[in-house]
């Protein structure tokens, strides 16, 4: 078990979408008897014991779930203004004339986001989350294909690094784990022939 860093690795947000604020009376034989709130819990604390801030938002518009998440991806990105004044042991990939990097810093952000019945329909969801480039990984409870061939397809997933689902709160977890593996030791980009 590892221990709390008094400053996080990383800030992750926990994306719960339409429907989600009813878990635990909303059919418990397919979602389950554990609360959003529970889960959120869960997860704050286990985010502290692998060294991240943990936020978790739910709501039942997708404009507002869509909004939530540019305003969280806007958070980790540098606020225009002088830069830095020790210059970067590497150099920059594309550095301003003071030998600065205009480069965005390394993210240490990522979103996890079950977005509900919106998986399968929301393109601008899908959008929101290609569009902020933040690595994210997309949960559900449930599994999708041993449900209704309508929940067979998820335009949302596509847009994420993984998809987790099927294992009830289990699921968010296991993608915690995942997104703090990816935010302290990023994919490294394949080494070409």
């Amino acid at each position: 078990m590892s221990t709390p860093t008094s400053t996080p690795a990383g800030c992750v947000l926990v994306v719960h979408g339409p429907n989600l604020n009813l878990l635990g009376v909303r059919e418990p034989e397919i979602y389950g008897a554990t609360t959003l709130a529970e889960i959120d819990r869960e997860l704050v604390a286990l985010g502290e014991q692998l060294g991240l801030a943990v936020e978790t938002f739910q709501a039942n518009g997708e404009g507002q779930l869509i909004d939530r998440i540019h305003s969280f991806s806007s958070a980790s990105r540098p606020a225009s203004g002088p830069a830095p004044s020790p210059a970067p042991a590497i150099p920059a990939a594309h550095p301003r004339a003071d030998g600065q990097s205009v480069d965005p810093p390394p993210t240490r952000r990522g979103l996890i986001i079950n977005p509900g019945g919106y998986s399968h329909t929301s393109i601008a969801l899908r959008d929101a989350i290609t569009g902020v480039a933040l690595p994210t990984i997309e949960v559900h409870l449930s599994n999708l294909y041993a449900r209704e061939a309508l929940r067979h397809n998820s335009v949302t997933g596509a847009a994420c690094a993984g998809v987790i689902m099927g294992l009830g709160p289990d699921s968010y977890r296991l993608a915690l784990h995942a997104l703090a593996a990816r935010l302290t030791n990023p994919p490294q980009a394949p080494r070409a022939a």
